[in-house]
């Protein structure tokens, strides 16, 4: 797109002018998008106020417990693969569609479970659907976003996951208060926990609803061949833009990417993908093992452990959460300014202090009735640092991982790549949920440790790897990218 607009007002009116208008209908459009994003973060979320009656309920192990909760993930990394086949194929729209079903007949299910292996069955059906929203969010913001704002409306993926969170620890804290506790009963006989669940059908339906509403991505339709639906598009959001010289710079970067894939389009010669590919990758599984998502898969159950009641564990849940949503502000004030390499280092630092100082805290742990108990400061100091993990992550890895996962790859091959790494990513996430019970029972101190050095090391992968790409067109970006990578010899 054209690197200049005019002014975003008319002195003599004071009246927007087309290009702010466009800017406000690209921004609706981004926000549309990103719906799918609320769902990543309500499905991720609404199991951390069942985790307990669950447990209770169905007589389950630890490691049982830690399966059913990370259940979903494995779900999501199947639909995050597939949703890029899905996108190419037949559009992001439909796409959007499809996941937003999954995850409506996944609410219902997990609702009404009556067993175990029901819940597991009806999490991974809700896996899928959130698997291919977590992909299409990001790619379509990505594709209809002008390059001078693409940093902060990429952004907008992971406040939707933020605020995804919020409300559902908020309606689980709603519920399991109003019902006084999560294992009591609540409307029509069911037991509050279930009402948990139940509540995502109302995201559910409002994402189908919205998906069938919005255009389909520029690109994937230059992809197609349908030239003529891009210009419509870009006449209602760019109309003062170069649009004939926008379509052939998207056919021009796949018919290069096209040159390089004869062979398949993300096959390379680093372990049989594409290094860039490899970037995604290793990008999406340090931004779960540094442990993040315990955060807000246990919390309640982990301040409980520590001294905290039901109720108050929850609130502060709901604090952790608002934290995030506010933290992700910050990330998109600054995104587009400062750039995100310094963002990620920054965010890699914060990390690992925060982690490592919680380590020590639970070094500090007494053993009460099998539980840890933190004395004196160390609770406070614990639940401080705790809250500096998230305010590290939800300024920089959170919402910038999910902004270079949609502007580093080719257009050719964007959406599959894109599966690929967010496949990663519920993989990582899988790992690290499943594996907190039992390492948590084995050593909270070695738990925290690990994830501490994972955050370090993601300090050395960006310092190394991650050149910056602010400012950039995606094909500006994506060359950028493969020159850092021939570079250090990838």
């Amino acid at each position: 797109m054209s690197d200049t607009h005019p002014p975003a007002t008319d002195p003599g009116t004071a009246r927007p002018t087309a290009p702010a208008r466009s800017n406000t209908k690209v921004i609706l459009l981004a926000i549309a998008g990103a719906l799918g994003g609320f769902l990543f973060g309500f499905d991720s979320s609404v199991v951390n106020g069942a985790v307990d009656p669950i447990q209770d309920q169905f007589n389950l192990s630890d490691s049982l417990t830690g399966f059913a909760v990370a259940s979903a993930l494995l779900g999501c990394a199947v639909g995050a693969y597939l949703a890029g086949r899905l996108a190419d194929r037949y559009g992001r729209i439909p796409a959007m569609i499809v996941g937003s079903i999954l995850f409506l007949i996944s609410a219902l299910g997990c609702g009404l479970a009556t067993g175990v292996v029901d819940l597991i069955i009806w999490r991974l059906v809700g896996g899928l659907g959130i698997g291919i929203a977590s992909v299409i969010a990001p790619a379509y913001i990505a594709e209809i976003s002008p390059k001078q704002l693409r940093g902060r409306l990429g952004s907008l993926q992971q406040l939707a996951i933020t605020l995804g969170i919020f409300a559902a620890l908020l309606s689980d804290t709603v519920f399991a208060n109003a019902a006084n506790g999560a294992e009591a009963e609540f409307w029509l006989g069911l037991e509050a926990w279930r009402w948990m669940f139940l509540a995502g059908v109302v995201p559910a339906i409002v994402y189908g609803v919205v998906a069938l509403k919005l255009p389909e991505s520029p690109r994937f339709l230059v992809l197609k061949g349908r030239d003529d639906e891009v210009r419509a598009i870009f006449a209602r959001l760019w109309p003062d833009d170069d649009v004939e010289r926008a379509i052939r710079e998207m056919r021009e970067g796949i018919e290069t990417d096209a040159q390089g894939s004869q062979k398949g389009a993300l096959r390379g010669n680093r372990f049989g993908l594409k290094p860039i590919v490899w970037v995604g990758i290793i990008l999406s599984v340090f931004q779960q093992f540094v442990g993040i998502n315990v955060i807000f898969y246990y919390s309640t159950t982990l301040w409980k452990s520590v001294g905290f009641e039901e109720s108050d564990s929850l609130t502060i849940s709901v604090i952790t959460a608002v934290t995030n949503i506010a933290v992700t502000f910050v990330a998109i004030a600054l995104i587009d300014r400062i750039g995100r390499r310094p963002i990620l280092l920054s965010g890699s630092l914060g990390m690992a202090v925060s982690l490592a100082t919680m380590a020590v805290a639970f070094s500090q742990a007494n053993d009460v009735s099998g539980s840890p108990s933190l004395p004196g400061a160390w609770g406070p100091i614990a639940l401080v640092a705790a809250n500096v993990f998230v305010v590290s992550f939800g300024a920089s890895w959170g919402p910038v991982v999910w902004v270079l996962l949609g502007e580093i790859f080719p257009n050719r091959i964007r959406a599959r790549a894109l599966g690929i790494a967010a496949a990663a990513q519920w993989i990582a996430n899988f790992l690290v949920t499943v594996s907190f019970p039992p390492l948590a029972e084995l050593s909270l101190v070695l738990t925290y440790g690990l994830y501490a050095v994972f955050a370090a090391a993601s300090f050395v992968f960006v310092f190394k790897v991650v050149p910056e790409t602010n400012g950039m067109s995606l094909e500006e970006a994506n060359t950028l990218f493969v020159k850092k990578k021939k570079k250090i010899g990838a």
